[in-house]
């Protein structure tokens, strides 16, 4: 039982690994050959805190900054997703599919379960991480880039070691709630947050030791590609992850599992609610299929509350106050930090001089497309994908409902979600620059909030064009995840270069931040354009739906 659960385990993830893996070894060498032609002198002048907090060690080379961005930002935020993924499905997923009695219906223990579902994380990420370590010198090679005196593979064990931790915490949230989106979504929180409070404490006077509180802290904060294996930042993380993994094997042995989803979602708890009952009746109708997208809706309300949550209170409400309480000094040398290191967040042009710049850089450059794209992109994948894998669509589909209708009902409630959370960004960041006195313009705010919402949309529609086409939901959540990424690459390193400046605009992302509305407002011809491309992928979802046989089977 034990080698069998491994087996197919290892089976069914090894692939996304593999993806992710090549396609940070190639988005490497399209990073090198950028920075190849970039003169890095003007990184010389700049406040060691920014190179720091930026991950750029001094005497910074091609090789160096490149693995840095690619490894260091990029790299370990995949590698830790992934295994945040893994982690969640181990005994929550199993629970949400229905098949956890199949499992323990065999003659083995809670504990074997558990253990192969851990075993085959380990060593998918430890495959993972070595791949990226044979990555860099083979990219540098290949562009004839002198690597110097990094230190690759220290690099790569900090990944490891940093992916697993949030992979364990996922296993042990899910191992005692039976809950998937509670423990993928605290799990991403924990790592989003961490990964945005060590970029800014360090530049608050009094609050630099704060970052340790957070685990991202050890994962690069002595910055072992430079200096090597930071053993007591390891043993940190190690410890807590040893920790954690105890934790899922105690909550795992002591809850009565849910052989299937038995949860009770919001719609539910509406209709029992007197004063309630009658408008979400008359809204639902009889039948869950009349109103499918508030079912729809319903089935994700825990990810939605946790992504809205983020974003108004930590990336919204948080970093208007913090502005304020950041050393004047050191932000009067942003102006001097070269466009190529705002290319990172996906806000090149941008300065954090100004309160305008610094809500650019820290919540709409990369987290607030993201926290939208992570409800659009589940519920995208999922809509139709998710009922197959479920058995649940021949229920569907045996009412008098067209295809059609359902797949739009699932857009509605993808598009319903997607304005939820730009509509907190929205509120939580004109709420920061309020208590914090930053004078930001409310219809400036609302400008940007609506274009990361469009963003959020464009992939999560893909990832609903992918789920139709194949009814597979790991092939529309790694497909849509993947063109994300590397659109957001192009369009970052494409402006940098002048022979690839044209490519940037065939990102959607070159669409978002590119005219600045967060200064400048709402660019309504890009808003057009993302919205667009939306209504195309939507288009293209229904004719694949039509067109393609159902899986019943699972």
């Amino acid at each position: 039982m034990l080698a069998s659960v491994f087996a197919k385990t290892t089976r069914d993830r090894w692939k996304g690994m593999a993806i992710a893996t090549v396609s940070l070894g190639l988005l490497l060498l399209m990073a090198m050959s950028v920075y190849r032609d970039i003169d890095l002198s003007v990184y010389s002048d700049l406040p060691e805190v920014f190179l720091s907090i930026m991950g750029i060690p001094d005497g910074a080379d091609v090789a160096s900054l490149a693995v840095g961005v690619l490894y260091g930002f990029y790299g370990a935020l995949t590698l830790a997703a992934l295994a945040v993924s893994m982690g969640s499905a181990s005994v929550a997923g199993e629970e949400r599919d229905g098949t956890i009695g199949l499992l323990l219906g065999n003659p083995k223990s809670r504990t074997n379960v558990l253990v192969s579902k851990a075993a085959s994380m380990v060593l998918l990420v430890g495959l993972g991480s070595l791949a990226l370590w044979g990555a860099a010198p083979l990219v540098a090679g290949i562009l004839d880039v002198r690597m110097g005196g990094m230190q690759i593979g220290p690099y790569a064990l900090h990944l490891f070691v940093n992916a697993l931790f949030y992979g364990f915490l996922a296993m042990a949230i899910g191992a005692w709630t039976g809950k998937r989106g509670l423990a993928s979504g605290v799990s991403a929180g924990v790592m989003a947050l961490g990964f945005v409070a060590v970029g800014i404490f360090p530049i608050i006077e009094g609050w630099e030791n704060v970052a340790k509180v957070f685990p991202w802290h050890y994962f690069d904060n002595g910055q072992p590609v430079i200096n090597g294996i930071q053993w007591g930042d390891l043993a940190v993380l190690f410890g807590a992850t040893v920790l954690l993994a105890g934790i899922a094997l105690v909550g795992v042995n002591r809850r009565d599992l849910r052989g299937q989803n038995v949860g009770v979602t919001l719609l539910d708890r509406l209709r029992a609610n007197p004063m309630t009952r009658k408008v979400v009746d008359r809204l639902a109708g009889a039948t869950r299929v009349s109103r499918i997208w508030i079912k729809t809706a319903s089935e994700h309300q825990g990810l939605l509350i946790i992504t809205a949550y983020l974003m108004f209170f930590v990336m919204g409400v948080l970093m208007g106050p913090l502005y304020g309480l950041m050393d004047q000094t050191l932000l009067s040398f942003a102006d001097q930090i070269p466009k190529e290191l705002y290319a990172f967040v996906g806000a090149g042009g941008g300065s954090m001089s100004t309160p305008e710049g610094f809500y650019e850089v820290e919540t709409f450059g990369l987290m607030a497309p993201i926290a939208v794209m992570v409800v659009t992109v589940v519920i995208g994948a999922r809509a139709l994908a998710g009922e197959e894998q479920n058995r649940t669509m021949g229920l569907l589909l045996a009412n008098p409902i067209k295809r059609s209708r359902v797949l739009l009902e699932k857009v509605w409630a993808m598009v319903v979600y997607a304005i939820a959370v730009g509509f907190s960004t929205f509120f939580g960041v004109w709420l920061g620059s309020l208590i914090g006195g930053l004078g930001l313009d409310v219809g400036n705010i609302a400008a940007t909030s609506f274009l990361a919402t469009l963003v959020g949309l464009v992939f999560g529609a893909l990832a609903l064009a992918l789920s139709a086409a194949t009814g597979r939901v790991r092939v529309a959540v790694f497909g849509s995840v993947g063109v994300a990424l590397v659109f957001h690459l192009v369009n970052s390193f494409a402006s940098l270069n002048d022979t690839l400046a044209g490519w940037a605009r065939v990102s959607p992302f070159s669409y978002y931040l590119s005219t600045h509305p967060l200064q400048n407002g709402m660019d309504w011809g890009n808003g057009a354009i993302l919205a667009g491309l939306t209504i195309v992928l939507v288009a293209v979802s229904v004719v694949m739906f039509q067109r393609r046989d159902l899986r019943e089977t699972g």
